[in-house]
C-alpha cells in the first residue's frame, strides 16, 4: 500500500478501500485525502452470489469502505451492493483492521424506517443496521439520512451513525451559482426542520406542501396544499430524496399554480429513477415556453453523467474528505459541517 501524506495524531493508519459500484466517488475523495485506494477484488459468479477480497495488509488500520448504494453506474441493484458493502466489512473485520467505517452517502432503506399503518411489513432501515453491525463496522458514514431516528437503530456498543449535514455547505454553493429564492419551500411537512434551516441561512421565507400519501402504492402522491406564500416570488423548492420524480413534479406545478415565478430545485440524494429524466425535461420544456426558469442541483452522493444542462451537480467529495480526515485524527466533524 503506497503511503499517503502524514497525520498528526492518526488514531490508526489510515486505509481506503472501495466496492466496485463506488469507484468514481472514493477516487475523487482518496485524492483529496492525498492517498491512494488499496487494491480489492470484487467478484460476481455466474449464479449472483460474490465475494470481495482485499489485497493489502490492513491490520491495525483505521478502514474506510466506499459504496455507492444507488446510481446507475452499473447495473447492480441497491441491494447486491448492499451485499457486497457487507461482504467488504467483514473482510476487513477478519483482516483484523482497527477501526472499520462504511462510507455509503446514500443509506439504502432509509424511507422504510418505521411501519406506515401497515403490521404485516419489516423496518428495513434497521435491518440494514444490524446487518452492518453483525459484519463488523464500527462506524456508518452517510449523508443526510432521511429519519434522523434511524441511528437509534445502531446498538451503541458496537457502532453508530455519522449522519452527515451538508445545509451550509450547500447553501454557500448555491449563492456562488445564483440559484436560490425569495422562499424556501418544503415539499411536506416531514422535511420542514431542514427547509427551515436552509430559510434561515438565506434570510429567506418559508412555506411548505402537505402531501397526502397512498401507502399503498410506492410513489404516489395524490394531493398537495401549499401553506404560506409564494406569488410572484423566486422559489427554493429543497428535499432529500427525488426517486421517480412524482412528488417534485407534483410541487412545481402546485407552486406555479399559485403563482411562483422562477423555481430552483436542491435536492440531496436525486435518485431519478425510472421515468423521472423524462417527466422534469417536461418542466423545463414548459418552462421555456412560458419564460420561466427552472433548475435543478443535486449532489455528487448519485453520480450522473452526460446530464442536461438544466441538472447541475453540488460536488460533496471534498467535505466528505475533510469529515474522514477529523474521524481519523479524533477531530471535531460537527465543526467541519458547521464552517
Amino acid at each position: 500500500m503506497t503511503p499517503g501524506r502524514t497525520r498528526k495524531n492518526p488514531r490508526a493508519p489510515i486505509a481506503l478501500m472501495t466496492c466496485e459500484s463506488g469507484r468514481q466517488f472514493a477516487e475523487i475523495v482518496a485524492g483529496h485525502l492525498d492517498e491512494v485506494l488499496i487494491p480489492t477484488t470484487e467478484t460476481w459468479f455466474a449464479c449472483g452470489e460474490g465475494k470481495f477480497e482485499i489485497g493489502a495488509n490492513v491490520r491495525g488500520h483505521d478502514v474506510y469502505i466506499f459504496q455507492s448504494a444507488a446510481g446507475p453506474q452499473d447495473d447492480r441493484s441497491i441491494y447486491d451492493r448492499f451485499l457486497m458493502l457487507l461482504h467488504a466489512i467483514e473482510a476487513a473485520a477478519l483482516s483484523d483492521a482497527q477501526y472499520i467505517t462504511a462510507v455509503i452517502p446514500y443509506y439504502p432503506g432509509s424511507r422504510q424506517d418505521k411501519r406506515k399503518g401497515r403490521t404485516r411489513e419489516g423496518i428495513t432501515a434497521g435491518l440494514f443496521a444490524r446487518l452492518m453491525q453483525s459484519a463488523g463496522v464500527d462506524r456508518v458514514l452517510t449523508v443526510e439520512i432521511h429519519n434522523d431516528a434511524i441511528a437509534g437503530m445502531f446498538n451503541p456498543t458496537m457502532a453508530h451513525l455519522e449522519n452527515v449535514f451538508l445545509t451550509r455547505h450547500l447553501i454557500r454553493w448555491l449563492r456562488q451559482n445564483n440559484l436560490t429564492g425569495d422562499v424556501v419551500v418544503s415539499p411536506d411537512v416531514g422535511y420542514l426542520g431542514r427547509a427551515r434551516a436552509y430559510a434561515e441561512e438565506l434570510s429567506a421565507d418559508l412555506a411548505a406542501l402537505s402531501k397526502e400519501r397512498d401507502y399503498s402504492q410506492p410513489n404516489q402522491v395524490f394531493r398537495s396544499t401549499l401553506i404560506g406564500q409564494v406569488a410572484d416570488r423566486n422559489v427554493l423548492l429543497v428535499d432529500d430524496i427525488i426517486d421517480t420524480g412524482g412528488s417534485v413534479i407534483s410541487a412545481i406545478e402546485e407552486l406555479k399554480e399559485q403563482g411562483a415565478k422562477n423555481i430552483n430545485v436542491a435536492c440531496i440524494h436525486p435518485l431519478l429513477s425510472g421515468s423521472a429524466w423524462e417527466q422534469l425535461s417536461s418542466i423545463k420544456q414548459r418552462s421555456v415556453n412560458e419564460d420561466w426558469h427552472f433548475q435543478l442541483v443535486g449532489t455528487s452522493v448519485i453520480c450522473h453523467e452526460n446530464t442536461p444542462a438544466w441538472y447541475s451537480t453540488f460536488p460533496i467529495e471534498p467535505l466528505v474528505a475533510q469529515i474522514l480526515e477529523k474521524i481519523n485524527s479524533r477531530g471535531s466533524v460537527t465543526g467541519v459541517q458547521n464552517e
